[in-house]
């Protein structure tokens, strides 16, 4: 009998959005179908050019409505609350879909939403709602700076929509608040300014069980000069929470130096140098600045390089371990993905799969997803399997494809292009 684990995605078709759950045959987890077409709205899940030889069946569609989606970034699940979260730039808000009934729930405005360059692309560094995370009755977005100021929004997922919103929180920075991260216990969050320049990342106290926000900056982090130089658009990516060793993990796309004589943007050309992982200690930073420095294995902090990898979207997996997606547009020889444990700290590279944006470690199949939308040959969705680091099988994707979260009952991943056109 076939048993449904759950996948999710958001999906743009004939002008109008999607969000399409998949399922899965036996206990594998796997991916769902493309669809072409004007029927693809009375059959959302078959088509010219769907996948037939996937571990992963797609069920169905659920409309989003308001604008297309043209813009958007990352997303995220809450399995308890069962409600997908949906940064939707297009909209200038949050999408909010309950996974349990496959139906759009709300929308949480007010955010700045998709800003444009002179040429009509999107500008990203602007631009918000961006990354999200939750914790109980809270959701964090980060958004694009309002009046020259980077700031992020605190969400009571349990008030009405149009009184949902009781902070807006300032990083002190001049670009868009890019990614979040919470503690296990939602007590603690850290920000990243990747577009300012020096980047930074901001500590903050977060609302954990709390029925009122209170949240407020404990930390502003940069890193030494000499590892992240300024002035060369250098950034800092995504960071998550690693229960272990009590770390945020946050990822650094280049690092200067790594390895020594490499071009890090100081010389005309590709860039040739490798990233790096910040690993921040919480209970440390109590000033109000910090400048953390090379890592130091005695402390289990600083900026450690890894090898073959412009480091991107980061998610943790069993046995302490890390999977970083690497990406060419940060540098363009990366050709695989990389597992770090965040104890003993070897590496492990996985071959046959590169270009992550958001990734995600699903507890339930123990397996990790990427959105691979800079995978050489195209877009993909990865499927990893967490106990050996094996990639399973990659599935054609849009090439707009970007995000994805995933819990033990559910997957979800957002793509968009005029067509119907999903994992």
């Amino acid at each position: 009998m076939a048993r449904d684990l759950g996948l999710l995605g958001a999906l743009y078709a004939l002008g109008k959005n999607y969000y399409c759950r998949p399922w899965v045959l036996g206990t594998a987890v796997t991916s769902a179908v493309l669809l072409v077409g004007s029927a693809a709205f009375a059959a959302p899940c078959a088509g010219p050019g769907a996948p037939t030889t996937t571990q992963t069946k797609c069920l169905t569609a659920v409309l989003i409505p308001g604008n297309p989606l043209g813009a958007f970034d990352v997303s995220w699940v809450d399995p308890d609350r069962a409600e997908y979260y949906l940064a939707d730039r297009s909209n200038k808000g949050v999408d909010i879909i309950d996974t349990n009934h496959n139906t759009f729930k709300r929308r949480i405005g007010g955010f700045v939403g998709a800003k444009f360059n002179a040429n009509g692309t999107v500008n990203n560094n602007i631009s918000g709602p961006n990354g999200v995370t939750s914790y109980g009755r809270w959701l964090y977005a980060d958004d694009g700076p309002v009046d020259g100021i980077s700031t992020f929004r605190v969400i009571d997922l349990n008030a009405p929509t149009a009184s949902a919103t009781k902070q807006i929180v300032s990083t002190g920075g001049t670009q868009r608040v890019d990614k979040i991260a919470l503690t296990t216990d939602g007590s603690l969050l850290i920000a990243d300014n990747t577009s300012d320049d020096p980047p930074f990342a901001t500590l903050f106290v977060a609302n954990g069980d709390a029925a009122t926000s209170a949240v407020t900056k404990i930390t502003k982090i940069t890193v030494d000069p000499t590892i992240i130089p300024a002035g060369l658009g250098l950034g800092l990516k995504s960071p998550t929470w690693e229960p272990r060793t009590q770390r945020f993990y946050v990822s650094i796309p280049t690092i200067a130096d790594n390895p020594m004589g490499c071009n890090y943007g100081q010389l005309a050309g590709d860039i040739t140098c490798s990233g790096g992982l910040l690993v921040i200690d919480p209970t440390t930073l109590s000033q109000p600045t910090a400048v953390i420095g090379a890592f130091d294995p005695g402390t289990n902090t600083g900026v450690l390089p890894v090898n073959e990898c412009g480091p991107f979207g980061i998610t943790v997996g069993p046995h302490a371990n890390l999977l970083q997606g690497c990406a060419p547009n940060n540098e363009p020889s990366n050709t695989s993905t990389l597992v770090i444990n965040a104890i003993t700290k070897p590496f492990a590279n996985i071959g046959g799969i590169t270009g992550s944006n958001e990734v995600w470690f699903n507890g339930g199949d123990h397996r990790y997803y990427t959105g691979s939308n800079r995978a050489i040959g195209g877009a993909v969705l990865g499927v990893i399997d967490g106990e050996t680091n094996l990639l399973i099988e990659t599935i054609p994707q849009s090439g707009a494809s970007n995000s994805m979260a995933a819990d033990p009952d559910l997957i979800t991943f957002s793509s968009r292009r005029r067509r119907l056109l999903q994992w």
